[in-house]
């Protein structure tokens, strides 16, 4: 694995500078001695001289001498200087074109392993994948090699989580989750990593993990690998056990970890701390564990990404923990007593007698006649309602109104979930553009994954079309009810459909009937009544702000009928 012989110095790639990196170039310059960081800086050097002799060239050692304030390509100012190693150095920039903040790493046009890593950061820019920080440039002028980065402030380093402390199991479960998906993409294309250490992999605020250098992570330290999909597997194994066990899984410390104890070889996750969930602790094994000779336990080792996602997702999904609600205060029983509520008094209270006075005499005559008066009264009334009682039931009705038993309100019948048989990406300008590779993801049952279309640098699809989305046929016309939607960001949409009588997709959006609009990050969209059609158009009509521009990421998408 490229991590047992390779420094934990890494290429910064987001708002704060690599943890070890950072504080050796801070050694350097104070005269603090860190013994660790500056025995693993001297390792990787070792093992960079060691491949270029190799190779038979010879590098150049000196980072080019830039400041900050520095423009590239009249567009790319320098901020700050975060790595220098090795004749290449890394900074924190500024896109002023877009206003936007960037990361660069800057190297000699005659450095030997520039060649090498221009060709990874193109080959790492056309892959598209939103599950990596993106390469936007990679340029070679004035004796300057230059690439340039997303920079994701929200996002949070692995090596900063697991400072605080292990993993909850659901949090681990979706970090093996999407990186060895993730990877596993990338393979699939011919692009390794071959330097997944802690520090190159991002949490975003969402719970989204995102692997930043691929390819050019290696490429700038001449690092290769015989069996790279193996030694990616490795390193998402090793990622595993650190996230449960908070400890490097080799005898060596490294990236703020501590290894574990020498001479007792790799110990499963769950024999090193109490608690550690047991389907997650053999994933961990399976990966680290790949070459055979040590197999884990019953299950075979996992030699790629690809087996390792798919060992991954044949497990019992993990369950995020349940919420915790505070214990409620116990119940005070309250008394009433003459003169308070809510407490009982000290001291009875002392009343003063009350003095009443004796009601008027009253003459009997009058007492008599009261009760007279109120008996003819009685009399008089019960007299008259017996009369009126009488005169009523002597009447026959005119008409008979018939008796109609109430009725039983029918329940609406529940309504039933409706595959989709395929789907296509929509575009008006018809350029097909629109990530048709991903459109499997937005209704594969996984939430985690995504559809997402392209980045656009400016608000309303920058100003090229109305909208995009995704057409989606269900077999047959079929009635619908409501359609359920899942984005990451706020996202305004509209549900269209096809004529019902339509035996292919409509051309154009306005070829299709408007039925409902919403927006948010969970949206349903409910027609008027229900509508026949086989058809589905999900039209997106405005994007949240995403990897540094404007896209849309459709999670989930459930039809109802």
């Amino acid at each position: 694995m490229a991590e047992r012989s390779t420094a934990a110095v890494d290429v910064a790639d987001n708002s704060g500078d690599d943890p070890l990196t950072a504080k050796a170039d801070k050694a350097a310059t104070d005269g603090v001695a860190e013994t660790q960081k500056t025995a693993e800086m001297t390792a990787e050097a070792t093992e960079n001289k060691a491949v270029e002799r190799q190779s038979g060239e010879q590098p150049s050692m000196t980072a080019p001498e830039l400041h900050s304030g520095h423009k590239l390509a009249r567009r790319y100012r320098l901020e700050e200087c975060v790595t220098r190693l090795d004749g290449f150095s890394s900074w924190r920039a500024v896109d002023e074109k877009l206003r936007r903040a960037v990361g660069v790493h800057l190297l000699p046009a005659d450095h030997p392993r520039a060649r090498s890593v221009l060709a990874a950061a193109r080959s790492a820019a056309l892959l598209g994948d939103p599950r990596f920080v993106q390469v936007l440039d990679a340029v070679e002028e004035n004796d300057l090699v230059y690439v340039v980065h997303e920079w994701l402030p929200d996002s949070t380093e692995l090596t900063a989580l697991l400072a605080t402390g292990p993993m909850e199991a659901h949090d681990a479960y979706q970090l093996v989750s999407q990186v060895s998906q993730a990877m596993a993409a990338a393979h699939r294309e011919g692009l390794a990593h071959l330097r997944l250490t802690p520090s190159a992999v991002l949490r975003s605020s969402t719970g989204q993990y995102r692997i930043r250098g691929l390819a050019v992570n290696a490429a700038l330290r001449g690092i290769t690998a015989e069996r790279p999909q193996r030694t990616d597997t490795e390193a998402i194994g090793a990622l595993l056990y650190a996230a449960l066990t908070q400890r490097w899984p080799y005898d060596s410390d490294a990236y703020g970890l501590s290894g574990l104890p020498k001479g007792v070889g790799l110990l499963p996750p769950d024999q090193v701390r109490a608690g550690v969930h047991r389907g997650l602790s053999e994933i961990a094994m399976r990966a680290l564990a790949n070459d055979g000779a040590t197999a884990s336990r019953q299950e075979p080792p996992c030699t790629t990404p690809d087996e390792l996602a798919k060992a991954v997702a044949a497990m019992p999904r993990v369950k995020p923990p349940e919420p915790e609600f505070p214990t409620p205060p116990d119940y005070q029983r309250t008394t009433y007593q003459q003169g308070t509520y809510g407490r009982p008094q000290a001291h009875p209270a002392v009343t003063q007698p009350v003095m009443v006075p004796p009601a008027p005499l009253q003459s009997r005559t009058g007492t008599a006649l009261k009760w007279a008066v109120s008996a003819l009264l009685i009399a008089a009334l019960g007299l008259g309602s017996w009369q009126i009682a009488d005169r009523l039931l002597d009447q026959e009705p005119t008409t008979k109104t018939p008796v109609t038993s109430p009725t039983v309100d029918e329940k609406p019948k529940p309504l039933k979930p409706i595959p989709i048989v395929s789907a296509q990406d929509f575009d008006p300008l018809g350029n097909g553009s629109e990530k048709p590779h991903a459109i499997d993801l937005a209704y594969d049952g996984d939430p985690s994954t995504f559809w997402y279309t392209e980045n656009y640098r400016g608000v309303g699809f920058a100003n090229l079309k109305s909208g995009v989305g995704l057409i989606l046929d269900l077999g047959t016309a079929q009635e619908i009810s409501s359609v359920d939607l899942s984005f990451v960001g706020h996202t305004s949409v509209e549900l269209r459909t096809a004529p019902a009588d339509a035996s292919s997709a409509p051309s154009t959006p306005d070829a299709f009937t408007t039925q409902a609009d919403g927006s948010g990050s969970n949206v349903t969209l409910k027609p008027t009544k229900p509508v026949t059609t086989r058809y589905v158009l999900v039209w997106l009509t405005e994007l949240p702000s995403n990897d540094g521009g404007y896209r849309g990421k459709l999670t989930e998408i459930k039809i109802l009928g």
